[in-house]
């Protein structure tokens, strides 16, 4: 998953949703369908713009409205069609869905511990990260396919499906997922593709990347 060798300069943009009013509660959504906020739909305009910098090929979304109406913003001012799949969901929490972080710790204290500690946990009996991973990964390396040499992914999802998606295609093992950290609301991380496969060149960013300049590129 972490390439093909030589590589073809392809680079990938994982781009979390704006602001809903779960966030703001700190509720879990999973896959609840939560529409963006004011501030949501005002951070992707912004976001859109400086994006279409980057001069993306392709954009793909999460069918989830909160993800849709994100990329409508980056399709609006590229021209651009969205291609939706359910694939690119976020993880499904089940029964903590709808609820905050302080309620599921008095509700399901034990399980909210072991993924605290980073534990393999299905989440209210939902999916394990690594299920998120196969489901997500594929979606996008089939995209990143059939892109030109040079060319450029937009891939609008959610943060805990973006986390995975990064640590399957470095080749991370899962444990070490949890090590990348979240993406804030209308952020994005960027993989480049070089000579040994994907690397990650921005991670939780809200400006346009910079190039490496010095020994490290």
């Amino acid at each position: 998953m972490n390439g093909r060798p030589g590589g073809r300069g392809r680079r990938l943009v994982l781009w979390r949703h704006g602001q809903t009013a779960w966030n703001v509660e700190r509720r879990f959504q999973g896959t609840t369908d939560i529409e963006l906020t004011g501030t949501g739909v005002a951070q992707a305009r912004r976001s859109a713009r400086l994006l279409a910098a980057l001069r993306p090929d392709v954009i793909v979304s999460s069918d989830l409205d909160r993800a849709r109406t994100t990329a409508a913003e980056l399709a609006a001012v590229t021209g651009l069609t969205v291609t939706h799949h359910s694939e690119l969901r976020e993880t499904y929490a089940g029964a903590w869905q709808g609820l905050t972080h302080e309620e599921i710790a008095e509700r399901y204290g034990e399980q909210y511990a072991a993924w605290k500690r980073g534990e393999p946990v299905r989440r209210g009996g939902g999916e394990l990260e690594t299920e998120v991973a196969d489901r997500a990964a594929p979606v996008v390396l089939s995209h990143a396919d059939k892109l030109p040499d040079g060319g450029t992914l937009v891939v609008v999802s959610h943060g805990g499906t973006i986390r995975t998606t990064i640590g399957r295609l470095l080749g991370l093992e899962s444990r070490s997922w949890e090590s990348l950290g979240g993406l804030s609301n209308c952020c994005w991380s960027v993989l480049g593709e070089g000579a040994r496969g994907w690397r990650l060149l921005e991670h939780n960013a809200g400006t346009l990347p910079e190039p490496v300049l010095g020994d490290d590129d």
